[in-house]
């Protein structure tokens, strides 16, 4: 761990975010693996950390109850009641857009389950975390969102957004350093509500699993 990652750490922690550092994406699946239990209800965000972590694998297994929104041949209701029975679940994993050296999570949604889950509902919000995510600071995160996050989501979504075919939010077209909220006008704009996650009132509710990797978008 260098000095720039213990530092995070540690700014996550005074946060009330627990945070725990693993050098690999096996060592994280052996974290995600000491906090669940049998039976546990969990459900999860569209995140491709997630997955390339491995973790998706193991909340599939028969032992956990997962709700997943994109299971093969769910139904438009079943996915709009999955989505409201993430309140009561007792896990809820994710990942961020990025992650701030002062210990912030910043995180921008377009149907928005994914911040309103981690602000509050889920017992626990576990977040799968590669140190590629590391900001310096919130505007930095934002600017991170414009221009790796947003556009790299809507070419996996296949969604029709101007970032997708720029490769940057349209924003940078006009303003090298655009407000936070700039973008289009599409109804299909997946940059609609903003969450900054600092200094927690429930000590623990959200844990960082930071891998020393390179992890989604």
């Amino acid at each position: 761990m260098n000095e720039k990652i213990e530092n995070v750490i540690k700014a996550l922690k005074k946060n009330n975010i627990d945070a725990i550092f693993v050098s690999s994406k096996t060592q994280a699946q052996q974290k995600v693996r000491e906090m669940l239990f049998d039976g546990a209800t969990i459900t999860l965000g569209g995140s491709v950390s997630v997955k390339e972590s491995g973790v998706f694998d193991i909340l599939k297994e028969e032992r956990y109850n997962l709700l997943d929104r994109n299971r093969i041949g769910i139904t438009e209701q079943e996915r709009f009641y999955t989505y409201k029975e993430t309140v009561g679940a007792d896990f809820y994993f994710c990942s961020t857009n990025a992650l701030t050296e002062n210990g912030e999570l910043i995180n921008v949604d377009g149907n928005s389950n994914r911040v309103s889950a981690i602000a509050f509902g889920p017992k626990r919000v576990v977040m799968i975390v590669g140190t590629n995510k590391i900001v310096k600071d919130t505007n930095e995160g934002f600017l991170r969102v414009k221009k790796i996050a947003a556009p790299k989501n809507c070419e996996r979504l296949k969604i029709d957004n101007p970032c997708r075919k720029l490769g940057h939010c349209m924003s940078f077209e006009k303003n090298d350093n655009p407000n936070m909220t700039d973008g289009c006008n599409k109804a299909t704009r997946i940059c609609s509500n903003y969450l900054v996650s600092a200094k927690q009132k429930e000590k623990g509710r959200i844990t960082v699993i930071l891998v020393d990797e390179n992890l989604g978008y």
